[in-house]
C-alpha cells in the first residue's frame, strides 16, 4: 500500500505543463479546487472532469502513477461512498434493510461526492508531478512576497521553504516506513492480523524507528544547509528567474472558460 503512494514525488518529462510558470500552475490549481467544490451537479464535475483528463494527457505523465495515488486512499473513497449511500432519503427506494433505505438520490449523493473526491487528489497530483521543489520553493516565495511589506520578509522564505521541503520528504519517509516494516516482518512481527487493538500495538516498534530516522534525516538537512552557507532568504540571489510566456497566459485563459462553464451550469440546471 504504501508503495502505491506518490504524491511529492516529481516525474521529469518536457511538456506543456511541466513549461507552465510554477506560480501560474500553483493559482490555476487553486481555481480548480474552488470550481471542483462550487459544481452543484454532475454538469459542472463533468466539465472539470474533462479539463482534468486535457491537462493529464498534456502532462505526459504516465497514467498508472495517478491511479496508484487513488489506490492509496482507495479505503477513505468506499467509506465516504457508503455513509452517502444511506445519508439522502430523496428518490426512489431501491431496498430497504432495517432503518437504513437505499434511494436514488443516495446514490446519485454518493458517486458525485466520490468523483469529487477523485478530482481533488488527481489535480493536486498534477502540481507535484510536473513541478520540481526548487520551482515550488520560488513560486511560494513571490506568490507571498506582498506579506514583505507588513514586516514578514523573513517569515515568507521561511514558510516556503517547510512547505517545500515537507513535500519532498514525503516519498523519502514513505520509503523508510516500507524498510522498516520490511525489517520487522523479518523478525516475526506480525502487522497484518489480529484486531484493531492488536495491529496498533504492533505499529508501535514501527512507529519509533521511523521518528528516529526522521529526526536524522533532520539533522543532515540542517548541517547540509549550514555547510553550503544557507542563512535564510537574506541575500539570496536566483539563477533562473521566474518569466510569464504566452503558454502562461492561454492557461489561464483556458482554465477561466472551463471554470467559468460550471457556473453557467449551475445557474441552468
Amino acid at each position: 500500500m504504501l508503495k502505491d503512494i506518490t504524491f511529492g514525488q516529481y516525474y521529469r518529462c518536457n511538456s506543456i505543463i511541466h513549461r507552465l510558470d510554477p506560480r501560474i500552475k500553483i493559482l490555476l490549481l487553486i481555481v480548480v479546487f474552488i470550481f471542483i467544490f462550487l459544481a452543484q451537479g454532475f454538469a459542472g464535475l463533468l466539465v472539470m472532469t474533462l479539463f482534468i483528463t486535457i491537462i493529464i494527457l498534456l502532462t505526459k505523465v504516465p497514467i498508472k502513477l495517478f491511479l496508484k495515488n487513488l489506490k492509496s486512499i482507495l479505503p477513505i473513497i468506499i467509506f465516504t461512498t457508503l455513509i452517502n449511500l444511506f445519508y439522502s432519503k430523496d428518490g426512489i427506494v431501491l431496498f430497504e434493510i432495517w432503518k437504513l433505505k437505499l434511494t436514488t438520490g443516495g446514490v446519485e449523493r454518493a458517486v458525485f461526492l466520490a468523483l469529487r473526491i477523485i478530482l481533488l487528489i488527481i489535480v493536486g497530483s498534477v502540481l507535484t508531478y510536473t513541478t520540481t521543489p526548487n520551482d515550488l520553493t520560488d513560486a511560494i516565495e513571490r506568490l507571498l512576497s506582498p506579506l514583505k511589506f507588513i514586516g514578514l520578509k523573513r517569515f515568507v522564505h521561511v514558510l516556503a521553504m517547510m512547505m517545500t521541503i515537507a513535500l519532498r520528504f514525503i516519498p523519502t519517509l514513505i520509503e523508510e516506513t516500507e524498510k522498516i516494516m520490511n525489517a520487522q516482518k523479518a523478525r516475526g512481527a506480525n502487522l497484518e492480523e489480529g484486531n484493531i487493538f492488536e495491529r496498533i500495538k504492533a505499529l508501535i516498534p514501527i512507529l519509533i524507528p521511523l521518528l528516529i530516522s526522521s529526526v536524522r534525516h533532520a539533522y543532515e538537512l540542517a548541517e547540509a544547509m549550514e555547510c553550503r552557507c544557507y542563512n535564510g532568504g537574506e541575500g539570496r540571489v536566483r539563477m533562473k528567474k521566474l518569466r510569464l510566456h504566452i503558454s502562461d497566459y492561454l492557461s489561464c485563459v483556458v482554465c477561466l472558460i472551463f471554470s467559468s462553464s460550471v457556473v453557467v451550469f449551475n445557474i441552468l440546471i
